[in-house]
């Protein structure tokens, strides 16, 4: 009964609430911080009140080896039990943080960089690492592609490599078992379907043209033909200046990289960018149609043509569509200068597939 009585005290003189209009006090705790460093850095913030009491508590409730690392907030004179409590517990600071879907790692960098605060060049770094990409089951030289789009919850203050992991094993949960079969069907690798993947996700504005862009360049594919993929020029370039560039001209389509599609057959060595799951499904799912080309409209949706001569015509009208009747027209944030029509053949160069 004295045992029972003790604890009720115990617990009553730990327990009291902070003002509701209490400051909050960020605490990090560092990797490998001692509870004396813990408790020094409560009391110099306030958080806690009376030292001594706060780790007569810690012992009591064996709480004192509990303690995670991370970032913490708390009130002003916070009771000692929920301090304690969320310590052991690991209830650190979450933040949100968004990847939108077609960045690359070097503009994933840039965002992580302005949101936590993860110097961008350690991100490259991390992506670029092969033993992390070998650990996370990625015979891969870049995790280029593999940091799927997604909003999460991380600690404030994560890490470069903490933050990769995370989105490669996010990427890892999110593949269906059932998709390794369908790849069979397609006769392509998963490195190859995140590839044609970040190009439909490069090209695509609206989700129905998803599947059908997908089926366009699976298509060429089969064919033998070049697949004249802007995002792949976009990328080349990017590898090369290490920026994107928003408008094309011809003479970008000479740009001599391994990733340029308008002079290499087949898909590129890898992905582009990072495309979301809606554009990883449509490259498993492709439409089954007829056609081999498309061009974007002025509200960003797609016309699909058969042959080059029906492209050309869909060119045609678009254009009449555009103000002023001017053959430099906008196409997603690019400016695409091609005032020749598209050859009889395979193509070689834009407008082929714009």
């Amino acid at each position: 009964m004295r045992v029972l009585f003790a604890f009720s005290v115990l617990f009553a003189l730990s327990a009291c609430s902070p003002p509701p209009d209490a400051p909050r006090e960020r605490i990090v705790v560092p990797t490998g911080a001692s509870f004396n460093q813990v408790t020094d850095s409560l009391t110099a913030h306030g958080v806690i009140g009376i030292r001594p009491w706060f780790k007569f508590l810690a012992r009591v409730r064996r709480l004192d080896r509990e303690v995670h690392a991370g970032v913490y907030e708390f009130p002003r004179g916070s009771s000692a039990w929920l301090v304690l409590t969320s310590l052991a517990a690991g209830k650190i600071v979450l933040v949100r943080f968004t990847a939108p879907e077609g960045l690359t790692v070097l503009e994933l960098a840039d965002v992580a960089e302005a949101r936590l605060k993860i110097p961008a060049e350690s991100l490259i770094v991390a992506a670029d690492d092969l033993d992390e990409s070998e650990e996370l089951g990625l015979a891969r030289t870049s995790l280029e592609g593999f940091l799927l789009p997604e909003t999460y919850e991380v600690r404030e203050g994560i890490s470069a490599r903490e933050l990769v992991r995370t989105m490669v094993e996010e990427f890892q949960r999110r593949w269906s078992p059932g998709w390794d079969a369908r790849l069979d069907s397609l006769r392509l690798s998963r490195a190859d379907l995140v590839s044609l993947a970040s190009i439909v996700e490069g090209e695509a504005r609206h989700d129905e043209d998803r599947p059908i862009i997908a089926g366009v360049y699976l298509n060429r594919l089969r064919r033998g033909m070049p697949l004249q993929a802007d995002p792949t020029v976009q990328y080349a370039i990017q590898l090369k200046t290490g920026e994107r560039k928003p408008r094309l001209f011809f003479k970008d389509y000479e740009i001599p990289s391994a990733y340029n599609t308008y002079l290499h057959p087949g898909l590129p060595p890898g992905p582009v960018n990072s495309p979301g799951i809606k554009s990883i499904a449509a490259a498993l799912y492709p439409a089954e149609v007829p056609y081999l080309y498309f061009v974007a409209g002025p509200d960003g949706r797609h016309v699909f043509s058969r042959t080059a001569e029906e492209h050309n015509r869909a060119i045609a009208r678009i254009r009449e569509l555009q103000k002023g009747g001017t053959a430099q027209w906008h196409q997603r944030g690019k400016k695409v200068v091609s005032p020749r029509p598209a050859p009889a053949g395979p193509p070689h160069r834009p407008p082929a597939l714009e």
